[in-house]
């Protein structure tokens, strides 16, 4: 579990993460203090980049995938839409643009990539280097401090 912590001063911050700390001791959370990050600008976790403006896109991996090569077999579209799919939630309609070429992937079907796949390709590289930021919460709001529980296959 990841908290991000943030305020406009110093003591905004410290506040926010007494209420915080006070949330997780009412529900039992345990924290790893080893793992901790305190009172730093910014920061990269897990592919995203945390800062004021809010959680975004990590540069270095925007770099990857608009120099990412036009896909022209399976395995290309594959790629592509791994790389492009870890990002999925930043980029709005990611799976109506993204349709045309896992159509692709579909068993049995002729691999046909035409202009309208290459319009998709480049409609995704292109939403990437004007990718929206995901805000934080508002925190004059009521949230909730949710558990989310592993998936059991």
């Amino acid at each position: 579990m990841f908290l991000f912590i943030y305020g406009d001063s110093c003591d905004q911050c410290l506040h926010n993460l007494e209420l915080v700390l006070e949330r997780c001791a009412e529900k039992n959370l345990t924290l790893n203090w080893e793992k901790r990050h305190f009172m730093v600008q910014h920061g990269i976790v897990l592919g995203h980049e945390i800062s004021r403006k809010g959680t975004e896109v990590d540069n270095a991996k925007i770099e990857v995938i608009t120099k990412l090569p036009i896909p022209i077999c399976v395995k290309d579209i594959r790629s592509f839409l791994g790389h492009t799919s870890f990002y999925r939630r930043f980029i709005k309609n990611f799976r109506k643009i993204s349709r045309l070429l896992t159509n692709l992937l579909v068993k049995d079907i002729p691999f046909i990539f035409d202009d309208e796949c290459l319009n998709a390709c480049k409609k995704l590289k292109i939403e990437f280097i004007f990718e929206p930021i995901i805000f934080a919460p508002d925190w004059s709001k009521p949230f909730e401090i949710m558990r989310t529980l592993p998936i059991l296959s």
